[in-house]
């Protein structure tokens, strides 16, 4: 048997945080601190330089370890700061691991960033130069796929416009054109496509569907959408708080990333709460039949329930917002539960919370954050479940006119409510 194209041994990556109070220091600062407090600055000062100044150990990654068979298509998935972008980085050779061995064998290409290795006030023809000779590709080599390139790429109106004009969605493509046609062993992508809009998403996942099956060549992606993960990786990898939390078929894997058993019941998920105050037990999707279900119909209503627990008198409201899993900088909904129940809402129990969602939302997959609050930005708790409602056209569509107001820059839904005391 070939040996694995990717060896990953006992790698670890570890940053020092040094905690320091206080913001931007002027140099006068330094100065009067000096003539001040001189035995104070050179204690300080001192402590620098022997290494007892007080510093907290960061892992983003830990004893990982994996191997990679040449022609496979790993989809490595996990929460916000699980570690997926530093392995990327280290594999790409961008970064060192603090320990552990790494073996290589072939050419990596790299998309990790929007415009990584472009220089903004060159053009996209003369950038076209640059990034592929960067990522290893020979003159001769890129003049030859040029306009291969910049047919995928769709930038041919633009090409000798500087990239510093450029929109976000155009670095992304320009980019991963010249990556694509590289010919790398290894290819690493980001979560860069998600900046594309679905119609360059959706080519992106063909090209790269065609240069593993056709080509043979080992794909490492990394994404929030798993519909994507799910469509192009048979195998995937969950990474969480820096270790490999679980590998293996994609569709078993995504499953337990989701928390969801066989039934689709959402299981208990931890968050940053206030103990003492309210808890967040548990969120469910249903739909329009009152069935457990994460699989929606965009024709139909459906429910989002939130089970939470106060644990003392507290005046609260239930905070929800929807955002696309692809672009999880934006939210695209935001809801506050209204005020028809403050006497029940302010004693202590277990609480159901029942949002109806009319058909609101396009196609897609779309994560959600549900929050106990004071107000719509003082949170007491909340958690975000992410690719949680995959929401499908049947054809029988078309999108109800919606009254919606603006608070603090947010569009207010006015979803229907009914909350509940349980116990």
């Amino acid at each position: 048997m070939d040996k694995p194209i990717i060896e990953i041994k006992n790698i670890g990556k570890k940053y020092n945080i040094t905690h320091q109070r206080g913001g931007y220091v002027a140099l006068r600062d330094v100065l009067m601190n000096v003539f001040k407090s001189p035995f104070s600055f050179l204690k300080t000062k001192a402590k620098q330089v022997s290494g007892f100044e007080k510093k907290e150990e960061f892992w983003a990654l830990k004893n990982v370890n994996f191997t990679v068979q040449k022609g496979e298509v790993i989809g490595i998935i996990g929460g916000n700061g699980a570690g997926k972008s530093t392995l990327l980085k280290i594999l790409s050779q961008i970064t060192p691991p603090t320990e552990g061995e790494i073996v290589l064998r072939g050419k990596v290409g790299s998309l990790l960033e929007v415009g990584t290795g472009f220089h903004p006030e060159l053009t996209g023809r003369e950038n076209i130069f640059l990034n592929g000779a960067i990522l290893g590709m020979k003159k001769k080599e890129i003049a030859k796929k040029f306009d291969e390139i910049v047919e995928f790429a769709g930038i041919g109106k633009f090409l000798d416009t500087p990239v510093k004009y450029y929109s976000s969605g155009m670095y992304v493509r320009l980019a991963f054109s010249v990556a694509a046609h590289m010919e790398p062993d290894i290819l690493m992508v980001d979560e860069v496509l998600a900046v594309g809009d679905a119609e360059f998403q959706k080519k992106c996942l063909g090209k790269m569907e065609d240069i593993t099956k056709k080509e043979g060549r080992t794909i490492l992606f990394v994404s929030h959408n798993m519909e994507a993960v799910k469509q192009l990786c048979p195998k995937c990898m969950h990474i969480s708080e820096g270790r490999i939390k679980n590998i293996g078929d994609t569709k078993e894997v995504v499953a337990k990333y989701l928390g969801k058993n066989q039934t689709g019941q959402t299981k208990y998920f931890d968050s940053k709460r206030k103990k003492n105050e309210v808890e967040i037990l548990k969120m469910t999707i249903r739909d329009d039949e009152g069935n457990i279900n994460s699989k929606l119909d965009m024709s139909k209503p459906f429910f989002i329930e939130i089970e939470y627990q106060l644990k003392v008198e507290l005046q609260s409201f239930v905070v929800l917002k929807i955002f696309k899993s692809s672009d999880p900088s934006t939210f695209i909904l935001f809801s506050l539960s209204n005020d028809n129940n403050q006497k029940s809402l302010k004693e202590p129990g277990l609480y159901k919370a029942v949002a109806k969602l009319d058909p609101l939302l396009n196609s897609g997959s779309y994560s959600v954050l549900a929050g106990i609050a004071t107000n719509a930005t003082n949170y007491l708790d909340r958690v975000i479940e992410h690719n949680i409602i995959s929401i499908y056209n049947s054809g029988k569509f078309a999108f109800p006119v919606v009254e919606t107001t603006r608070e603090n820059s947010l569009t207010i839904i006015p979803l229907k409510w009914s909350i509940e005391r349980i116990k």
